[in-house]
């Protein structure tokens, strides 16, 4: 059992090293360029894949269909680490071979695909078959609709999670130093490797990732305020 005086009693400098932390600041942000980087190229492969998946899902032609279907399902219901292993471990055996950082892209662009495909498609499906009926009646192509029509009216509401996807990649590319990624855990390693204090540095790189991740969320209500046609 605690005893009442415990809290006072623990050597707070033990928890978190003030002093330890702003010396170690410049090293850990070393990494942070490698977060957002693989972070913001991730999304967009899985925005683009995601898209085209969204569209094969809802597809009447089987042949697009159960093929989207089946990757949704396999990459939602496995752990991205298992494709950050196949991609920089595995691929090699069979002659392709990729940087820590090219598999860690991938892997997460590949896995974010899933998640996006599912949200564009649900974004699609909720604007009205009232707006591809009029865009049919003015002489719209289907691309031409999908771009000037349904696209715009869908990003409004896929905006807050597909925000949640990129919230959760952010803080999943720190799985990319299991593979050697140059990222903030990786460099936070280093430095506990030196000084054997491992509460501090990780506390140091959470206090990181928040404010990186409110800056992401602040992003997102202004782009929801820009898109937000009813308000206008």
């Amino acid at each position: 059992m605690i005893s009442p005086t415990f809290f006072l009693e623990m050597e707070l400098d033990k928890l978190f090293n003030p002093r330890l932390a702003w010396e170690s600041l410049p090293t850990v942000l070393e990494g942070l360029p490698y977060t957002i980087a693989i972070s913001l190229a991730g999304m967009a492969i899985g925005l683009l894949l995601g898209f085209f998946l969204s569209l094969g899902r809802s597809s009447s032609a089987f042949y697009l269909r159960w093929p989207s279907r089946l990757y949704i399902s396999f990459m939602r219901g496995t752990p991205i680490l298992v494709f950050l292993f196949l991609l920089y471990f595995g691929f090699p055996f069979i002659g392709i071979s990729m940087s820590a950082v090219t598999s860690a892209v991938v892997a997460f662009g590949l896995n974010s695909a899933a998640y996006n495909a599912e949200i564009i498609r649900a974004s699609l499906k909720s604007v009205s078959n009232g707006q591809w009926e009029a865009s049919r009646a003015l002489g719209l192509s289907y691309w031409q609709t999908v771009r000037f029509v349904i696209v715009p009216q869908a990003t409004r509401i896929a905006l807050p999670p597909l925000t949640n996807v990129m919230l959760d990649l952010v803080k999943a590319t720190s799985l990319a130093a299991i593979i050697s990624v140059p990222e903030m855990i990786q460099h936070a390693k280093i430095v506990i490797g030196r000084t054997g204090d491992a509460m501090t540095l990780y506390l140091l790189v959470a206090f990181i990732y928040w404010p990186l991740c409110i800056i992401i969320a602040t992003f997102q209500e202004r782009l929801e305020a820009r898109y937000d046609f009813h308000k206008k």
